[in-house]
């Protein structure tokens, strides 16, 4: 079994894989693997994955010690590690040899921390990095340089803090959260009231953002803090990199945000919901749970629990499908149609036309 620093493997045999997640293996439980590769490139000493009939043709030329797969490949000869969720058996095995990104524990000489900290045990804070009056970092969290929080900051336990990363006054922080570099939590959110002279009167943004357990935010996405009250990010959420979540928005439970989501204020939104990338939510509505929202969709109304929408404005998935088939027939509907015109004309034509009478 092959070690790095502090006792981090780098090596398993295929049955402690197959134990670990807890799949069927058929093969030699003593192969050794030492990582992990998609199927064109990995190598005798390395596990792969397959997933999708259009990719068996690659398995022609495929090098790889083992596979995962579904049961549906259950025949293929290869050593398999055979699993009902293989892509949540590939990131559970991944997990394996993804050395931990930590900082060695301790201050750097070049940290600003002001009175009243309260740092936990095995805490690392980076060059450059400040820490306001009265805020609190966790037992094993990881603060890395350059990156900002503000008073009375509350931090939970093994966090990551990229570089760069600001967490302004008064917000707070769960275990377990990573947020990556660039990211600001805690700006104004944007609150303005307009008087009689058409001038925009800021309102104070005197609320907070929290940010529950097991949270993981990816860079330069703003969480504005809530006007009163509280922006709420709660537990098992994943946010991708460019990502607005307006004033008092609360995002429930294990929901995914895509990249360039942007959420208005005081928009609520419920547990396992998707929101896939360049969606815009307006204001005060409400997304139910498990609904999932299609690519560049524009959402002006409340979205039933476990509904699919798509589009600008967004519509029932169904109906958008059936609509964007009749816009790819828009070319053919509008000749259709200009025959249509051409035979009216001629049938009036015929109607007009005055009538000889055969009497005698």
């Amino acid at each position: 079994m092959a070690e790095g620093a502090q006792g981090f493997r780098r090596s398993f045999l295929l049955g402690e894989i197959a134990s670990h997640l807890g799949g069927c293996l058929t093969g030699d439980p003593q192969i050794p693997i030492e990582g992990i590769c998609p199927l064109e490139d990995a190598g005798s000493s390395q596990l792969s994955f397959l997933t999708h009939a259009r990719y068996v043709p690659l398995l022609a030329e495929c090098r790889a010690a083992a596979l995962i797969v579904p049961s549906s490949f259950k025949d293929l000869q290869f050593p398999l590690l055979i699993c009902d969720r293989p892509y949540v058996a590939l990131a559970k095995a991944a997990q394996l040899f993804a050395e931990p990104v930590r900082l060695a524990a301790g201050i750097h000489p070049s940290a600003q921390i002001e009175e009243s900290v309260c740092l936990g045990s095995q805490v690392a804070i980076g060059r450059l990095a400040q820490i306001g009056s009265g805020s609190s970092v966790g037992a094993g969290t990881s603060v890395f340089g350059g990156a900002y929080l503000g008073r009375n900051v509350q931090i939970g336990e093994n966090c990551l803090i990229y570089p760069g990363v600001v967490v302004m006054d008064d917000c707070v922080i769960g275990n377990r959260v990573v947020i990556h570099s660039g990211t600001v939590i805690g700006s104004d959110g944007f609150g303005f009231a307009e008087d009689e002279l058409g001038q925009h009167i800021k309102i104070p943004q005197i609320g907070i953002v929290q940010i529950d357990n097991d949270v993981e935010i990816g860079a330069n996405c703003t969480v504005d803090r809530a006007t009163f009250g509280r922006t709420w990010i709660r537990e098992g959420c994943k946010i991708d990199n460019l990502v607005q979540i307006g004033h008092n928005v609360t995002v429930g439970k294990y929901s995914v945000l895509v990249s360039q989501v942007g959420v208005s204020g005081s928009t609520q939104i419920g547990s396992h919901v998707v929101l896939a990338g360049q969606v815009g939510l307006v204001g005060h509505i409400h997304i139910g749970d498990g609904a999932r929202v299609g690519a560049k969709s524009g959402v002006s109304n409340s979205v039933k629990a476990k509904e699919d929408v798509t589009g600008i404005p967004a519509v029932p998935h169904k109906e958008w499908l059936r609509n964007s088939a009749h816009i790819r027939r828009l070319s053919q509907y509008r000749e259709e149609l200009r025959q249509l015109k051409k035979k009216v004309e001629r049938l009036e034509r015929e109607l007009d036309r005055p009538q000889h009478s055969t009497e005698k």
